[in-house]
């Protein structure tokens, strides 16, 4: 199999209040396989029109439905969807390779079989263990008895707007929470990556009970259709994952409607070697900052090493990276495919130049491959001797590109790994678990993981601090995400079951 010969049949309509449609004008665009830069199909290209439509959908099913209030119906319906996206896994799969230019290995993990195990199930049965109502004990203000309750309720419609990077993963751990939390919702698809966000609509359309309304996937090239969302008062929240200079934009063109914010934005993690770490280990893990070309945010795309472990684990990491299997996503042997456009490849470029001209030494890659003409591949690349004040260091490439950097001692490391405007993840590699602890709580990021553990899964929030973001998505903390808090003071004794 290769990139060129994926074949699958995509939904070119989008789901808007139960039905799949086309554009109102019957517009469309093209979606383009970045391992080939030829087209794979058209989706139809939403309008304005058309999401104003979405919106009002979501407003009338969460106003005058029973959706927000039947937990036992929810829970049933999200089993129904998960279901239904199990029995047409395989085709999701290929669809993800050519859309996304996954590598076919990554889509065994996050891009595809980790979410879909648990993103829409963990969410419906942690909804029915939610406390969504507590007694507070009694006050006696005024003279009175006054028996007090907290209740906790549904956003209300939620604007969800998904990126191209990882977007089943992020799409389905949007749609279990907000779901299983009694809200609804109006999808906007990521242009570059549209199908998967059509398949699931016709999968809701065609397979679930899930009331017309309650999810609506859109489908649109013109950014301001998505403004809408952002915009428009008849949506309670925006859950947001995608850049930080998105998420600041839609901070500040939400304000006037003062919506809640989830926003999941970019990062710099910093990956730590200690010097009594195994190298063996350590420094091959380095190479995630490549997989999927880079293209993660919570990937370490910065490698802290202690100075007397630094110009070994530099030689190492020079084979390793010039042996990191690149190409062709179909090829399951592959780790680092494509990037999504050739306009992403040319600012990754345009960065691996500053990077050199701002005294950072290029061992390995940097190139776009002889042996890769079509698409848009470029070579792994790692950089050794980086100033963590440079624009490599700070700025957020999303690319494969890792830039390597000595530090003193474990102080040291973490001032280095939080001098960054970002705060995401990152990891450690060390032998003890007292230091590894004083790393990992030291370090300023919302996740981190100790000599490769794995912080991932539903039921783990993740999120960041700083720029990297606003809220946690995921967990028990993601569900509380998509919930309002209101508290009730009565004289009258209240039959709560």
């Amino acid at each position: 199999m290769t990139a060129g010969s994926v074949s699958v049949v995509h939904e070119e309509r989008f789901l808007l209040d139960g039905a799949l449609r086309h554009s109102d004008t019957g517009a469309t665009f093209d979606v383009v396989n970045p391992a080939t830069g030829a087209s794979i199909g058209v989706v139809a290209d939403a309008t304005a029109d058309d999401m104003d439509a979405a919106i009002a959908a979501a407003r009338r099913a969460f106003d005058t439905t029973s959706w927000a209030t039947d937990l036992e119906f929810r829970q049933r319906c999200l089993r129904q969807l998960h279901d239904a996206i199990t029995l047409e896994v395989e085709e999701l799969r290929l669809e993800l390779v050519a859309e996304v230019g996954a590598p076919l290995m990554t889509t065994y993990m996050a891009q595809l079989d980790w979410p879909l195990s648990d993103g829409l199930l963990w969410p419906a049965e942690a909804a029915g263990e939610l406390p969504w109502h507590r007694r507070l004990p009694d006050s006696s203000l005024l003279g009175m008895t006054n028996m007090r309750y907290v209740f906790k309720e549904p956003v209300g419609v939620v604007g969800g707007i998904i990126p191209w990077n990882f977007p089943f993963e992020i799409l389905i751990n949007k749609l279990g929470p907000i779901l299983a939390t009694g809200n609804t919702v109006v999808i906007k698809a990521a242009s570059e990556t549209p199908f998967n966000a059509t398949r699931i609509g016709r999968l809701i359309a065609e397979k679930t009970d899930i009331p017309a309304g309650v999810v609506n996937v859109i489908t649109a090239k013109d950014t301001a259709v998505a403004q809408r969302l952002i915009t428009d008062p008849r949506v309670d929240m925006i859950s947001f994952t995608g850049s930080t200079r998105t998420g600041q934009l839609i901070t500040e063109q939400s304000a006037p409607t003062f919506k809640k914010l989830l926003l999941e934005l970019g990062g710099k993690s910093a990956g730590i070697i200690l010097d009594d770490a195994d190298l063996n280990v350590a420094v091959p893990s380095a190479m995630s900052a490549c997989m999927h070309a880079g293209q993660g945010c919570a990937l370490p795309t910065r490698l802290l090493v202690q100075r007397s472990k630094y110009d070994e684990a530099v030689a190492t990491l020079e084979q390793v990276y010039a042996a990191i299997p690149y190409g062709d996503p179909a090829d399951p042997g592959v780790f680092c495919g494509p990037v999504i456009t050739e306009k992403q490849r040319t600012n990754i470029l345009d960065l691996i130049a500053r990077g050199e001209s701002e005294g950072g030494r290029l061992v390995v890659g940097g190139k776009i491959p002889e042996d890769q003409p079509n698409g848009y591949f470029l070579q792994p690349t790692l950089f050794a001797d980086v100033d963590n004040s440079t624009t490599i260091a700070q700025t957020e490439i999303f690319g494969p590109v890792l830039s390597v950097t000595p530090f003193d001692d474990d102080s040291d490391a973490i001032r280095i790994a939080n001098e960054s405007t970002y705060g995401l993840s990152g990891n450690v590699f060390t032998a003890s678990a007292e230091r590894a602890l004083n790393v990992a709580r030291g370090v300023r990021t919302g996740s981190f993981m100790i000599n490769g553990g794995l912080f991932y899964g539903a039921d783990s929030p993740y999120g960041g601090y700083k720029k990297s973001g606003v809220g946690r998505q995921g967990g028990i903390e993601g569900l509380e995400t998509y919930l309002e808090t209101k508290a009730v003071g009565t004289t009258l004794p209240l039959d709560i079951p």
